[in-house]
C-alpha cells in the first residue's frame, strides 16, 4: 500500500507531498475490579497523506491532508487524492518548502516486548493497597508497538519503532452512604511500576479526602502550589510563546535574545527541547515533517534563545528548527519544605485546569485542595483559582527536583504567587 500511494502521488500533479504510514500492534485489557472481563489483540495500519499545490505561478502555496484507509479500492484512493489536491488549491499561504535535508540520525530499531510491558502494568496495579472504603472499580490497559514510516517528494525518509501505553483507571471512595468515582489516565512509553503504584495510591487518597472536604472559603489572593500533572499546562505556556506560529501571527511578543520578562524576581526557568526521552510515548528524534530534532535550549536562565515550530512558520521567520515532541524544564532553586511553607492552597484534583497561552489567563475549578493557613490544613472542595500567567511567571518558584509526565519533564512542585481564590461557601 505504501508503494502504491507513493506511485500515485508521484503522478498526481502535486508540487510536493508527504506520506506517513503508522502501523500499530496493540494489546488491550479490560478489568472489572481485578477480574479480567475481556482482552484482545489489535493490528492496525493507517496512512496520512499531505499534498501541496502551487497557486498563481508560485505566488501562493496551498496544502491539504487526510487519512487513507488500506481498505479503500484503487478507484476510491484516486478519488480521495484528487479531492485533496482540489482542496489544496483553495488555500493561499505565503510560499514555503518542505524539508529536503536527509535524516542523518541512526534511528534505533527498538525491540518492543508488549507482553512484558503489559505484565509490569498489571503487577503495578495489583500491588496497590486498597481499603474497605477506597478501592479500584475498573481499569483498562492499552500497550502498543508502533512503527512509523515517512517519505516526502524530496526523498527524505525515516522509519522508527517505539512503544506507547495508556492506563485508564476508575477509583471508588465511600463514606457514610456517599460514594464518588475518580478517573485517571496515565500515558507513557513503557511502564514505570513504582510511579504507577504511587500515582494510583495517591488517587485513592484523593478519593478519601474528597468525601471529608468542606466548601472552599473566599480568601482573595493566595499562593497556589501545583504538584500534579496539571502543572504541565503552566510550562506549555512558555513553550507556546516561543512557537514560530505564535510569533508570525503576532500572538507572542517574546523575542529571541531577550528575557521573557524584565521583572523576573522568582526562579529563572530554562526550557530544553529533547531529541529523545526515555519512557515517553514520543521517544524518537524526528518530527512529523521529517526534520531531525536536536537537543537545545529555547529558554536559558529566563532568557529566550530561539523558536520552534512547523516548517511553514520556521521558514517565514528565516530559521531552521523542528517541532517539539519532548521537553525538560529546569531552573528551580527551592526545596519541597520551602515551597510548602506559609499560607497556600494545593489543589490536587481539578474538574478543569487551563493556562491560555495567548491571554495568559489561568483558570481552574477545584474538586479537592489542601488549604494551609495559620499552621493548619483544611480539606476543601469547590470554588476556583484564577490569575494571569504573564504576571505570575515573574515570581514563580520551582523545586530543584524534577518529575516526568510522559513527554514532559518539569519541576516536581511549582508555586504560583498571588493567584485569586474564589470560594464555594454559601453566604
Amino acid at each position: 500500500m505504501f508503494e502504491i500511494l507513493k506511485t500515485k502521488l508521484e503522478t498526481l500533479g502535486t508540487d510536493a507531498w508527504e506520506l506517513t504510514e503508522l502501523q500499530e500492534k496493540r494489546w488491550e485489557f479490560y478489568f472489572i475490579r481485578h477480574e479480567l472481563d475481556q482482552n484482545r489483540s489489535v493490528n492496525t495500519r493507517t496512512y496520512e497523506v499531505k499534498v501541496y499545490k502551487s497557486i498563481e505561478d508560485g505566488k501562493f502555496i496551498g496544502s491539504a491532508s487526510g487519512e487513507i484507509s488500506p481498505a479503500l479500492s484503487e478507484g476510491e484512493i484516486d478519488k480521495t487524492l484528487s479531492e485533496l489536491l482540489s482542496r489544496a488549491g483553495l488555500v493561499k499561504n505565503k510560499p514555503y518548502s518542505i524539508t529536503s535535508k536527509p535524516v542523518s540520525a541512526e534511528l534505533e530499531t527498538m525491540e518492543i516486548d508488549v507482553s512484558t510491558i503489559s505484565e509490569s502494568f498489571l503487577e503495578a496495579v495489583r500491588s496497590v493497597e486498597e481499603t474497605e472504603t477506597e478501592d479500584i472499580n475498573s481499569y483498562e490497559l492499552f500497550v502498543s508497538e508502533k512503527k512509523k514510516r515517512f517519505l516526502n517528494s524530496n526523498g527524505v525518509s525515516f522509519t522508527c519503532v517505539y512503544p506507547g501505553s495508556m492506563l485508564e483507571i476508575v477509583i471508588n471512595a465511600r463514606r457514610e452512604g456517599h460514594e464518588i468515582e475518580l478517573y485517571r489516565a496515565f500515558n507513557s512509553g513503557s511502564c514505570d511500576k513504582e510511579k504507577i503504584k504511587a500515582d494510583v495510591t495517591s488517587a485513592l487518597r484523593v478519593g478519601r479526602d474528597r468525601l471529608n472536604a468542606v466548601a472552599t472559603p473566599e480568601l482573595g489572593d493566595i499562593d497556589v502550589v501545583l504538584s500534579t500533572s496539571d502543572a504541565v499546562s503552566v510550562y506549555e505556556y512558555f513553550l507556546d510563546n516561543l512557537s514560530a506560529g505564535f510569533k508570525v501571527r503576532g500572538m507572542s511578543d517574546w523575542e529571541a535574545g531577550k528575557p521573557i520578562s524584565d521583572e523576573l524576581a522568582g526562579d529563572r526557568i530554562s526550557f530544553e527541547i529533547l531529541s529523545r526521552l526515555e519512557n515517553s510515548s514520543y521517544d524518537y528524534p524526528v518530527d512529523d515533517e521529517g526534520r531531525e530534532i536536536e537537543d537545545r535550549y529555547i529558554i536559558r536562565d529566563g532568557v529566550a534563545e530561539g523558536y520552534w515550530g512547523s516548517r511553514q512558520f520556521c521558514e517565514y521567520l528565516g530559521i531552521e528548527s523542528s517541532d517539539v515532541l519532548n521537553f525538560r524544564c529546569t531552573g528551580g532553586t527551592k526545596t519541597e519544605e520551602e515551597l510548602r511553607s506559609g499560607d497556600y492552597i494545593e489543589p490536587v484534583e481539578f474538574s478543569d485546569f487551563q493556562v491560555d497561552s495567548v491571554s495568559g489567563s489561568i483558570a481552574g475549578e477545584i474538586r479537592l485542595a489542601y488549604l494551609h493557613r495559620g499552621g493548619e490544613t483544611l480539606l476543601v472542595t469547590g470554588g476556583s483559582v484564577s490569575g494571569d500567567m504573564s504576571e505570575t511567571l515573574k515570581t514563580m518558584t520551582m523545586s530543584e527536583k524534577l518529575r516526568q509526565y510522559n513527554c514532559a519533564v518539569i519541576p516536581e512542585i511549582t508555586r504560583l504567587r498571588g493567584l485569586r481564590l474564589n470560594g464555594a461557601e454559601r453566604k
